[in-house]
């Protein structure tokens, strides 16, 4: 069986990286990170040109998991696949190279992900993680922009 690349979709905060991890062990797979990447680079001071050190990174992971998938290891692309086409642009991506696809989504309530920015923000705050702070502003931003998948996008559901 070929190697497969594991897409995962949710909200900011949603839990993306924390499935991510335990797809890794149970897979023994490669978790390719924008976050992390820009975070080790940048730090939390990326400011106006986040997007811009984000659209790089993508660019490059989409690359670099090719090399790793040709190795015949599996991949997990932990950020977001906020859009419709964001996800549709990786799976061509993958099927014009043969290379299967699944779509993991990280559904969770409202509540729920508002309990988790609060704490993740204030892991962020005391230093216990260097993910990033999620201030109103950019919760509102990544709210605005997320499309939920269509049931017919989606190979597994996590509900948390």
């Amino acid at each position: 069986m070929p190697a497969t690349v594991y897409l995962m979709c949710g909200k900011i905060c949603s839990g993306k990286s924390t499935h991510a991890r335990a797809l890794r062990r149970e897979r023994r797979a490669v978790v390719l990170s924008v976050d992390e990447i820009t975070l080790a680079l940048f730090g939390q001071d990326a400011g106006d040109m986040l997007d811009e050190y984000v659209a790089r990174t993508e660019a490059y992971l989409f690359d670099k998991s090719l090399e790793i998938l040709e190795s015949g290891i599996d991949v997990i692309l932990d950020w977001g696949f906020w859009t419709r086409e964001e996800r549709g642009k990786a799976r061509a991506f993958y099927a014009a190279r043969g290379v299967p696809v699944e779509l993991h989504y990280i559904s969770v309530s409202d509540g729920t992900w508002h309990a988790r920015l609060a704490a993740r923000n204030a892991d962020v705050l005391a230093g216990r993680t260097d993910a990033y702070y999620v201030d109103d502003g950019l919760a509102a931003k990544f709210r605005s922009i997320f499309e939920p998948p269509a049931e017919k996008e989606i190979d597994v559901i996590v509900s948390e």
